[in-house]
């Protein structure tokens, strides 16, 4: 991510600043490549995003159905950790008392697969001070959806079973609410064609009844956009 904002600084100071968009579109049509990351479930999601807008200044820009962070439907793997779970006090408790069999909440991972869908909408900012790129920034406000498939590891269910804990369902599923912000930028092949690359933080409290910490997305989308129509 870091190298993507030297990149776009580069631009910045290279571009001529007389050289500003005076043709400007009223709808934009986006979709491109999707990665996701949550680095405290190391979990890393990839798919597709697609987005659409309505130009309604020069500067501004509302999100149709699919709002300003879009909307995508991402696969990928992670890793949940025991300390991170509502678990954790108990089998630290029983780990310090001796209790045999009970190791430490830290010692306890869990793999899983997940599907993601996000849905948002709100506004885009742009700055146009140059034909062939067009900066842009976005708060985000939205619904993500994620269903996981745990992988438990030999005896855990047994020993939560033991320590009167419930066994959680090895296939989750929740739905709740996001806030986040983003921005990027277009390469404006012409005034109807360019390609968008762009980066978002998320965050969330998905499986509250499961996980005790809110969970935090690097969103990273690159792909090409598509534009028509005049704003008058």
């Amino acid at each position: 991510m870091k190298y993507l904002g030297f990149f776009v600084l580069a631009l910045l100071v290279c571009l001529p600043a007389a050289a500003q968009q005076t043709d400007i579109n009223r709808y934009t049509l986006y979709t491109g490549f999707d990665s996701m990351i949550s680095p405290a479930r190391s979990l890393t999601e990839y798919g597709f995003d697609l987005d659409f807008g309505v130009t309604v200044r020069p500067w501004l820009a509302l999100g149709g159905d699919f709002g300003a962070l879009g909307n995508s439907i991402i696969h990928g793997a992670g890793t949940i950790n025991g300390t991170e779970t509502v678990y954790a006090p108990v089998l630290n408790a029983a780990f310090a008392a001796g209790t045999p069999g009970v190791p430490p909440a830290s010692a306890v991972n869990v793999p899983f697969k997940s599907t993601t869908i996000t849905f948002a909408a709100g506004p885009q900012f742009y700055l146009r001070k140059w034909r062939k790129i067009t900066l842009f920034a976005r708060p985000g406000f939205g619904g993500i959806h994620e269903s996981a498939d745990l992988t438990f590891p030999p005896g855990l269910p047994q020993l939560l079973t033991a320590l009167q804990l419930p066994v959680p369902s090895a296939h989750q599923g929740d739905t709740t609410w996001f806030i986040g912000v983003g921005g990027g930028c277009d390469f404006n092949f012409s005034q109807r064609v360019g390609m968008r690359v762009s980066v978002d933080y998320i965050n969330t409290h998905l499986f509250s009844n499961l996980l005790t910490d809110r969970q935090n997305y690097t969103r990273f989308t690159i792909g090409p956009t598509f534009r028509w129509g005049e704003l008058k």
